[in-house]
């Protein structure tokens, strides 16, 4: 019999029991899926179905995370497995948050100009 892993469905991490995301500029999918309690199999289907997710791939096609990908697996990750969305839900929620900081960057920036 095999022995159970974090993997499991029966054993899901919570966000807040993931490690702490390292300062480093460059992960590799073995780090991110160490980090994000996520298989690398199903970080590489994820950056088919996210367009925001889309680590660098250098030599011999190896992908390398930034931080910000990190994050951005780790809010994919919540949505999926905590909060019961589907992909097309997580995506379409995903670009709401967008955009929602893309409209409150233009109104801060019309306040600016209006505060002068």
């Amino acid at each position: 019999m095999l022995d159970k892993t974090v993997f499991d469905t029966g054993s899901v991490l919570l966000s807040s029991q993931l490690p702490p995301i390292p300062a480093k500029r460059y992960f590799t999918i073995g780090e991110v899926s160490d980090l994000c309690g996520v298989r690398s199999h199903v970080l590489r289907y994820w950056e088919q179905e996210f367009a925001q997710l889309s680590p660098q791939k250098r030599r011999g096609n190896r992908r390398y995370y930034q931080h910000h990908e990190v994050v951005l697996i780790r809010k994919i990750r919540a949505l999926l497995y905590e909060e019961g969305f589907t992909i097309s839900g997580a995506r379409n929620r995903l670009d709401e948050a967008r955009g929602e900081l893309r409209l409150r960057d233009e109104l801060h920036a019309v306040l600016q100009i209006l505060a002068k």
